[in-house]
């Protein structure tokens, strides 16, 4: 298995996201990766943490696409950045899945452009796990559809049941629409209409839930605009952090509360793990012809190493071509767009 990795992309490449696949390739075996950037800037990284490896290839670019460019045009002007080559390169099988660090709607635009929706999906969508009591739940769109149709919603909660049963092995996944509350006729009319799609689906629709019942488990998915679903992401991060401050702050007092903190160290790492994004590495983008994974923009090495596993047990599932064929028996597919 090739994985394709920008090595351009996010806050601290190409440093972080080179390491980040070394770290990677050290751990596990069974696929090799490309790194797509500038090739000089890549070499440096890999001299200095001296790994040779036939296992780490290199592709060299010119160009760079930033978070400042207009994702359109980006993709359509910067044929040589790394984000393209390496669309191209999975559109042209020469890789079996994509990740990127970098501009979240260029990727969007660059996936949809270059490799293509699904037929009978609308729009394709970042599919992050977040904790919660009973373990996790898939947040659906969680950043690259920040208006969406009533349809879009019929087709997030499809995609992602088949994602939730397929990798997670949940039979008949349990799906909410998130919203301002329970009740029916809650919610602005495109909401309205989307929970009437839902509502006459074969999904497992609970209905509508309210942003504090997804921590508590009460659903499998959570399905949302990518503007809702990216504020919730990014204030579950950010609680994460504020938590474990807070913990830092109350355990390093004085001698009682450390040696207490000796304790529940055990227990306190394993929390942690389920709040720290760096152990999630990257989303799987859902509804595109191919496997593309989007990370974090801050990714440091350790972020990128999860990706790049979550990235190849992700491909070695085949959930991409369990989708298309699920996708066209779906009702979505006659829903009006």
């Amino acid at each position: 298995m090739i994985i394709l990795v920008d090595a351009m992309g996010g806050d601290n490449a190409p440093d972080d996201i080179v390491k980040g696949c070394i770290k990677a390739i050290n751990e596990e075996k069974g696929f090799k990766v490309m790194l797509i950037g500038d090739g000089g800037k890549i070499a440096n990284v890999l001299d200095k943490n001296k790994f040779y490896s036939s296992r780490i290839d290199v592709i060299h670019t010119d160009e760079v696409i930033t978070n400042e460019d207009m994702p359109t045009k980006a993709i359509k002007l910067k044929k040589d950045s790394s984000m393209v080559t390496g669309l191209n390169l999975l559109k042209d099988n020469k890789g079996d899945v994509f990740i990127s660090a970098g501009n979240t709607g260029a990727l969007m635009t660059g996936a949809t452009l270059i490799l293509g929706r699904m037929e009978g999906i609308d729009r394709p969508a970042l599919a992050p796990i977040i904790p919660t009591k009973k373990g996790g739940a898939l947040l659906i769109d969680a950043g690259f559809n920040t208006v969406c149709k009533p349809v879009n919603y019929l087709q997030f909660g499809i995609i992602g049941s088949i994602y939730m049963r397929e990798i997670f092995n949940i039979k008949n996944p349990s799906v909410g629409l998130i919203n301002v509350g329970s009740e029916e006729n809650k919610g602005n009319e495109t909401i309205k209409q989307a929970f009437n799609l839902l509502s006459g689906s074969e999904l497992n629709f609970i209905g509508n839930i309210e942003g504090r019942e997804i921590p508590e488990g009460k659903i499998n998915i959570a399905v949302c605009d990518g503007f809702v679903g990216n504020v919730i992401l990014k204030f579950i991060e950010g609680i994460g952090s504020f938590i474990f401050d807070g913990l830092r702050d109350v355990y390093s007092k004085n001698f009682i509360s450390k040696l207490a903190s000796l304790l529940v160290k055990g227990e306190l790492k394993k929390f942690k793990k389920r709040l720290d994004y760096e152990e999630y590495g990257g989303v799987p983008v859902l509804g595109v012809n191919g496997t593309v994974f989007k990370c974090h923009g801050s990714s440091n090495a350790k972020s990128m190493k999860n990706a790049v596993i979550r990235a190849y047990h992700f491909a070695k599932s085949s959930i991409v071509e369990q989708i298309k064929r699920e996708i066209c028996c779906a009702e979505a597919r006659n829903v009006g767009t």
